[in-house]
């Protein structure tokens, strides 16, 4: 599997007018996207898109946001659905956040 990010990404399909497929956007980053045939292709151009957007940012001298810059909010779960997410997370080798950020993101995109 793709490396997670700690960038929130928002993974949508796309119409059949739009030609299909899934769409991923990273609403940090303005203008950094990714798409592709499945939602787990389109997360993994998303990841590579912010890669470059990055770069790009540095070569102009522009200040890349945190991927904390959109907020965040704290929730309470059951303790054995926060065990469940913590050994999925570190099986991801990502942060807890991170990942519940990406199934998060995932679930609304599809919910769009």
């Amino acid at each position: 599997m793709a490396k997670m990010t700690e960038y929130a990404i928002m993974v949508e399909p796309l119409s059949e007018a739009d030609g299909g497929g899934w769409l991923a956007t990273v609403p940090a980053l303005p203008g950094c996207m990714g798409d592709g045939d499945t939602p787990e292709a389109a997360l993994a151009d998303a990841e590579a898109a912010i890669v470059e957007w990055q770069d790009a940012a540095k070569q102009l001298g522009r200040k890349t946001p945190g991927p904390d810059a959109l907020g965040q909010w704290r929730q309470r779960v059951p303790r054995s659905l926060h065990e469940k997410l913590k050994h999925v997370a570190a099986r991801e080798g990502v942060s807890l956040n991170a990942y519940v950020a990406n199934v998060l993101a995932e679930a609304v995109g599809k919910a769009a």
